[in-house]
């Protein structure tokens, strides 16, 4: 086989830590792999059926709704980065109206799907992501009569829109966290990091049952 100048190939030796790098005809051994930064999970355990069925419900819940927080974070970042470069008020207004129009019509069919609880965690998830509740993301897009109406509203579902994100105090909060990183490694979800300062490794910690004691005396 011809290879030109700068061509690479690996070749697998017999012990998976090490590989056989050709570079135009010069062979080296590299004796380790790189590797990306990964969690390494422990199996999910469970006191009782209703405790399994309630942590499964959690997660189908929240794979689905991730994607809106996910979308709603870039969007975000987007009106922000744009906002800067306009630096008269009535254009950054007009611009504004123009993003949260395009927002809602992307948004509003498909949440209108959500349960109440689904509802709630997305709320969660897009302070997880932007750091800001979602009252304040439409009092700062709108005005602070509209956020006070859409909360207003929420209530009627037992939804709130102040509602935070803290999975380090709240431990649904961590079982949600706990699903995500879970997805993201088994390419599940598309990762896109929080804003919010917690450790993944601390709150497993924090939040790990001890095992139950063996009252049988065997």
């Amino acid at each position: 086989m011809v290879r030109t100048m700068g061509q690479v190939a690996e070749q697998e030796l017999d012990s998976i830590s090490e590989k056989m790098i050709i570079i135009s005809g010069d062979s080296i051994v590299q004796s380790s792999i790189s590797l990306e930064e990964a969690y390494v999970f422990g199996k999910l355990k469970f006191n009782s059926y209703d405790e399994k069925l309630r942590y499964y419900i959690l997660r189908r819940k929240t794979h689905k709704v991730y994607p809106y927080a996910k979308l709603a974070a870039e969007r975000l970042v987007e009106l922000n980065d744009s906002l800067t470069k306009i630096t008269k008020n009535r254009k950054r207004r007009k611009y504004t109206r123009k993003v949260q129009k395009y927002i809602e019509e992307e948004f509003s069919e498909e949440l209108k799907k959500l349960t109440r609880t689904e509802g709630q965690i997305l709320v969660k998830l897009i302070y997880r992501q932007t750091g800001t509740t979602a009252f304040d993301l439409v009092k700062e897009l709108r005005n602070g009569w509209r956020a006070f109406w859409y909360n207003t509203t929420a209530k009627f579902f037992k939804i709130s829109i102040k509602e935070e994100f803290h999975p380090d105090q709240i431990e649904e909060d961590y079982l949600i966290e706990d699903i995500l990183q879970r997805a993201f490694a088994a390419g599940q979800l598309q990762r896109q990091e929080t804003v919010l300062d917690y450790d993944y490794n601390t709150l497993y910690n924090k939040w790990k049952k001890p095992p139950r004691n063996n009252k049988s005396g065997n």
